[in-house]
């Protein structure tokens, strides 16, 4: 549950910049898209890092099966 809600909030987020860098930059429909873009990058790079982080974290957990042997 932990990755889903984490994953929400990464969305939330990318959501308010782009919202905030519309109203705040009001110079032209390129630069906009231009600022969006980068928004949207920066904000999914961010989420594969955790990602990526919080599912390493995990391959422990799995993989390592103790033989009584």
């Amino acid at each position: 549950m932990g990755f889903w809600v984490t994953t929400l909030i990464f969305t939330l987020a990318g959501v308010v910049a782009c919202l905030s860098a519309l109203l705040c930059c009001n110079r032209g429909s390129s630069t906009n898209l231009f600022h969006m873009t980068l928004l949207i990058t920066a904000t999914v790079c961010c989420w594969m890092m955790w990602a990526i982080v919080y599912l390493a974290q995990m391959n422990p957990l799995i993989v390592p099966v103790l033989s009584e042997e």
